[in-house]
């Protein structure tokens, strides 16, 4: 039993495109640095800012991958028609390994991976740093030393 999507993937017959539009890299080096922006609010002090540091090298040189890959996908031919529009693009195909996805659906299954870290990262930081500011969650109450009698006899 087939599907209305089964039966829309194999329908798909017109010409499908292998490269993605530059508004996705556009939103990919976005939330890599929105992604940099929240690992920074785990920021303490000593080695964690030292690790901070590092992870933010490596998320800096994926962002530096992206950008280059957006370039050479862009000057790769002096006879290239110009990009189509975000909207025909996402409207169109998209040729993958497995086969073709909508330029839509590619997007979303290429964006949300990112998406998810950095809005989780941003939760979790902000749970931390409220956490920190908030002080202990039970009620303080001040005892002293004195208030508890040892019987040693």
């Amino acid at each position: 039993m087939t599907t209305d999507r089964d039966n829309s993937h194999a329908e798909r017959t017109g010409p499908a495109t292998k490269r993605l539009h530059s508004r996705v890299y556009t939103v990919l080096i976005g939330l890599s640095a929105w992604l940099v922006v929240s690992v920074w609010l785990f920021a303490g002090g000593g080695v964690t800012d030292y690790l901070l540091f590092i992870v933010s090298a490596f998320i800096i040189v994926v962002v530096a991958l992206q950008w280059i890959l957006s370039r050479v996908a862009r000057d790769d031919g002096a006879g290239q028609p110009a990009e189509p529009s975000f909207r025909d693009w996402a409207a169109g195909d998209f040729d993958t390994w497995q086969g073709r996805l909508s330029g839509k659906e590619a997007a979303t299954q290429i964006l949300l991976p990112i998406a998810a870290v950095a809005i989780g990262m941003t939760i979790f930081g902000l749970a931390l740093m409220f956490a920190e500011h908030k002080g202990p969650l039970a009620p303080t109450a001040s005892y002293s030393s004195g208030s508890v009698v040892k019987n040693s006899g």
